[in-house]
């Protein structure tokens, strides 16, 4: 699946590195500013009942 993936980003594997670590980072970026967030809503990890 990853090779299918890599083989369909454009130019030399150095540009599709690139574009890999920028789609990471923008990823990376959404989650903690708004996924992660909105997650933390319904999950409360401070009410533990394990004794």
């Amino acid at each position: 699946m990853y090779g299918a993936l890599w083989r369909m980003l454009p130019g030399p594997w150095w540009v599709r590195l690139l574009i890999v670590l920028i789609v990471v980072v923008v990823l990376l970026y959404v989650l903690f500013w708004y996924g992660f967030p909105w997650v933390s809503q319904f999950v409360n990890p401070q009410e533990v009942t394990v004794e």
